[in-house]
């Protein structure tokens, strides 16, 4: 019983966080516009300031740990090629590209940062396992998107730029560098920058976690069911029953394993929805998945805690 209220206290907290969000929307305190410019503000400012926080602030030669990050980058490049593989079946159905993206990319950077923090009081480990997984995050959706499009059969130089921009241009990547140049610096942060970058760093996680509930919406799921439920049991279940028995033989524990349980899976992140429209996916088949995982990660995830607690590895 202790184990499982461990694994409440740490999850519902999380998940209350969005439901506040979609229960304001509700009412009218969030609109459209304010839910984008939060959104916007979440991903440009304050995590960006987090994450340099997280990591300017440690002394990277000894949090630093090659194996744990590689392999983070290593499940999470497997992950994408077991989803492409999976969705050969559906191709002619639905928009493959979509279902790479909404199988594979968890919210690693704000459901990661908030869990860790729940638990432990501080971020621990997740930095490092955004640092192996969300640049390849975003240079794979770009690349997935648009080379399984509907009638785009080859990789242009258009294409190139525009994933070599978004990668230099990401602002999380940015504050992920920046934050590694100045540990390794080890330069001194004046008083009041550290002050107003913690400001900044705290309205991350309950920001970022209102707005996506705020942003979530009942729709795209009676539409390609199939398909949708396909995603959400291997971004919920498979890669975890996959990849997690590997980061227990590393000998991961505590945050870096708890890292390692939301890159693998946590909720397919809201931002997917965004992404497939801007690159002229419909959006449906994410839209659905979105809502399933997020659903159905409030008890997958409770779950998995509730396994490692009992394993006294968390």
């Amino acid at each position: 019983m202790d184990n499982l209220i461990f694994s409440l206290n740490a999850t519902i907290p999380v998940f209350l966080m969005m439901v506040l969000g979609m229960i304001f929307r509700k009412i009218g305190l969030f609109d459209e516009a304010f839910i984008t410019k939060m959104n916007k503000f979440v991903f440009v400012v304050a995590l960006p300031a987090l994450l340099f926080e997280d990591i300017g602030s440690a002394n990277f030669y000894e949090a630093w740990d090659t194996i744990y990050v590689l392999y983070c980058f290593g499940a999470t490049l497997l992950s994408i090629l077991i989803s492409f593989f999976i969705s050969i079946p559906f191709r002619k159905n639905v928009s493959q590209g979509e279902f790479v993206q909404a199988a594979y990319r968890s919210s690693a950077a704000i459901i990661g940062m908030a869990f860790v923090q729940n638990i432990y009081g501080d971020y621990g480990m997740a930095s490092l396992m955004i640092i192996g997984t969300v640049p390849l995050y975003n240079v794979m959706a770009v690349v997935v998107l648009a080379l399984l499009k509907p009638g785009q059969s080859s990789l242009t130089f258009a294409l190139m730029k525009k994933t070599i921009k978004g990668i230099i241009t990401n602002p999380i990547i940015l504050g992920i560098v920046v934050g590694v140049i100045w540990s390794l610096l080890k330069i001194p942060t004046p008083v009041i920058v550290h002050k107003t970058v913690s400001l900044l760093a705290v309205l991350a996680t309950p920001m970022g976690l209102m707005a996506m509930g705020a942003a979530f919406k009942f729709q795209g799921f009676s539409q390609n069911i199939k398909p949708i439920i396909v995603c959400s049991v291997m971004k919920l279940v498979v890669f975890v029953v996959l990849f997690m028995p590997f980061a227990i033989y590393l000998g991961f524990t505590e945050s870096k394993l708890v890292a390692a349980l939301i890159m693998l899976g946590s909720a397919t992140t809201v931002s997917c929805y965004i992404m497939a429209r801007s690159m002229g996916h419909d959006g449906n088949l994410t839209a659905g998945t979105v809502m399933l995982t997020t659903l159905g990660s409030a008890f997958s995830l409770t779950f998995w805690l509730y396994i490692l607690k009992c394993l006294n590895l968390v």
